[in-house]
């Protein structure tokens, strides 16, 4: 069976499981935090206003939900500190943990600023750069001397980190953006997220079991229990039809948390690594596809358009509760495939990804998701 070592011998399941506090703190405190956000937003006029083009909902909606997921994800990270606060690698753990949670805050503000001033898009680029170098600072980067030992190739610790630090600004990057163009329809980014973040955690209890970093295995777990309870929390007031909006502050910090976890699982063997990428399958396809779509359609790559996946089966007569609904399944799915494929030999592991991003890559191009037709880029009803 392929799950059948997923609990390793070092470790047992107790273990992972004295962190459930982080979990229940994150998520009672996301839910009053939000609740809160929502009245502070309406009174201010921090709302979201539709334009009937991008936002298609029928009346302003308050911004300022990713100021509650990060009170949540924040108290949930503050309580797995005390938690292991006896733990004999504390000092680092409780610097990679304080480094997870500044970088957070810097994406929330900066995505809070765009939010509510509509800066340029180099602007925020430049922010969640500056979010990137948090990881860099407390040490959080990928171990590439184990993946290029696969290839009987030996580099120095200073040449790790010199590699290490474009690919720690380029997952920042991608996995901020890419979260922040699937926020488009009530519901999704966070449901798709809680998905992947439950699937991290999966794999993150896997790896504590084994025993492989008295670092990184508490400090997974905390971030993992931290996310999901802060994400948690914010989806009763983000289901269809929305009360509160997470706005860029809620998506570009769920998209730095994760890609934080992605480089966390870059700690040791690269099979994990890969898997956390496959978990995050969803918001990538859905990101390359509109910058595919863009390109061999000549369209700009940094105007919002309504070309996206989810908004193309809006436009093709799909239910808004349904397609999210088919969203969550891919999550789920990709999901499954990364925890599956965690458990083989990374070679054979290295072939079935191959083989996922090509299948999708079809599905794409078969279902005529790469077309812009209609206005700003959607595919219209009964004109494809």
């Amino acid at each position: 069976m392929i799950f059948s070592d997923f609990v390793g011998p070092d470790r047992s399941l107790s273990w992972s499981v004295q962190f459930w506090p982080v979990v229940l703190c994150a998520w009672i405190v996301s839910l009053g935090a939000t609740w809160l956000c929502k009245k502070v937003a309406l009174k201010l006029g921090i709302v979201d206003k539709p334009d009937n083009l991008v936002k298609t909902h029928k009346k302003p909606v308050a911004y300022l939900g990713g100021v509650g997921i990060l009170a949540g994800l924040t108290v949930g990270i503050l309580a797995g500190i005390v938690l292991i606060k006896d733990f004999e690698q504390f000092d680092k753990s409780l610097k990679w943990l304080l480094g997870i949670l500044t970088g957070a805050g810097i994406a929330c503000f900066v995505g809070l600023v765009d939010d509510i001033l509509d800066i340029k898009p180099w602007q925020k680029f430049l922010g969640q750069i500056v979010a990137a170098i948090s990881l860099l600072i407390v040490g959080i980067y990928p171990g590439l001397h184990y993946t290029t030992a696969y290839f009987n190739w030996e580099i120095s610790p200073t040449t790790e980190l010199i590699l290490g630090i474009p690919i720690v600004i380029f997952f920042v990057l991608g996995s901020t953006n890419s979260l922040n163009l699937l926020d488009g329809l009530d519901g999704l980014c966070g449901g798709v997220t809680a998905i992947i973040a439950l699937a991290l955690l999966l794999l993150s209890v896997h790896r504590a079991t084994w025993g492989f970093s008295e670092t990184g295995d508490p400090v997974r777990l905390i971030v993992c229990l931290g996310l999901v309870g802060g994400v948690l929390g914010f989806l009763p007031f983000n289901r269809h039809p929305a009360k509160i909006f997470m706005g860029d502050a809620g998506s570009m910090l769920l998209g730095f948390v994760v890609a934080a976890l992605m480089m966390l699982f870059a700690e040791q063997i690269p099979r994990w690594w890969m898997a956390s990428i496959v978990i995050f399958g969803l918001p990538i396809l859905d990101t390359a596809t509109a910058l595919v779509r863009r390109f061999i359609n000549k369209k700009s790559l940094f105007v919002s358009d309504r070309g996206h996946i989810y908004d193309q089966m809006i436009d093709r007569g799909i239910p808004l509760k349904k397609t999210v609904a088919i969203c969550y399944g891919l999550a789920g799915l990709y999901a499954f495939l990364g925890l599956a494929m965690s458990q083989v030999r990374t070679w054979y592991a290295v072939g079935a990804y191959i083989i996922t991003i090509l299948v999708s890559a079809f599905v794409i191009w078969k279902k005529g998701f790469l077309k812009m037709q209609g206005h700003r880029g959607a595919i219209q009803k009964g004109k494809e």
